[in-house]
């Protein structure tokens, strides 16, 4: 195949009208540019050009190859301009996958206001809680949220944000119940609690300040599901005590639905991580 660079180098040597003013204008010897020519003219195996001491002509197949030179390194200027556009201003459809409540309680206004700054992108937005293969699936990036550190893989991870996931309780339930004031008040409040295959019957605090000191505390749940809706409806209705990402709950606590407990202790970092199946 023929190196588009010799597509070039002909163009300018016909241009120019010889050897050496190309070399000056391109800033290539003029001895290679000698050489690239016969290579072509020997892969191509016909003469383009035809070389006296003071004069460069084109063969009749040179005239035809010339033609054809130009309009390639006009499509190849103009696939680059296009892409460079890109970079300027993006445009295309991006097909993204996120949990069902990263979803619900956030992605879905930073996709509209990205929408709202970018008229030329289109987005599909797939809200799902099982694992998605984002290649096999067709998905420009899927964006998780998680607890415990993504599994290793040749997919490009970008940690986009970290929280921590904490105790809220229904302003009725804390009406009724009192506020705890320590971790080991735990155990005498009823909770609503994610599900998890790791010891789903307890939460592990961790001190915001403080890294080295935990607590374990034996949950009474009177609830347990993987759908964080469910548990916040719950725990703002007086049901118990839920543990789950400030983003989640934010509104509620805003409306006054929902407060804070023990907020100098979580349950852990929550990460928002986008995958990606290249750079």
């Amino acid at each position: 195949m023929v190196d588009l660079n010799d597509f070039l180098f002909f163009v300018k040597i016909v241009d120019y009208g010889g050897f050496t003013a190309a070399s000056r204008a391109l800033g290539v010897p003029k001895s290679t540019l000698s050489q690239r020519m016969m290579k072509l003219e020997a892969h191509l195996e016909v003469r383009l050009l035809t070389r006296s001491s003071r004069h460069v002509r084109m063969s009749e197949a040179g005239s035809e190859f010339y033609r054809h030179a130009v309009a390639v390194l006009r499509e190849a200027d103009m696939a680059q301009s296009a892409v460079r556009q890109r970079l300027v201003e993006p445009s295309g459809t991006v097909r993204c996958t996120a949990g069902a409540a990263a979803m619900q309680f956030g992605l879905a206004d930073i996709i509209s206001s990205f929408l709202a700054k970018h008229p030329k992108v289109s987005v599909v937005a797939h809200a799902t809680d099982r694992f998605v293969d984002i290649i096999k699936e067709d998905f420009d990036v899927a964006l998780r949220g998680h607890s415990d550190p993504l599994p290793d893989s040749d997919l490009v991870q970008r940690t986009l944000a970290t929280t921590h996931i904490m105790l809220f309780a229904g302003a009725d339930y804390l009406a009724e119940h009192g506020e705890p004031a320590e971790p080991a008040d735990l155990s005498s409040h009823s909770a609503v609690s994610m599900m998890r295959e790791s010891s789903p019957g307890t939460w592990r605090l961790q001190h915001v300040f403080k890294q080295k000191e935990d607590a374990v505390v034996t949950l009474n749940a009177r609830l347990v599901s993987e759908d964080v809706w469910t548990l916040q409806m719950a725990a703002v209705k007086g049901i118990g005590l839920v543990a789950l990402p400030p983003f989640v709950c934010r509104e509620a606590v805003l409306s006054g639905s929902l407060k804070r407990v023990l907020p100098e202790w979580s349950l852990g970092p929550a990460m928002m991580t986008a995958v990606l199946p290249h750079r």
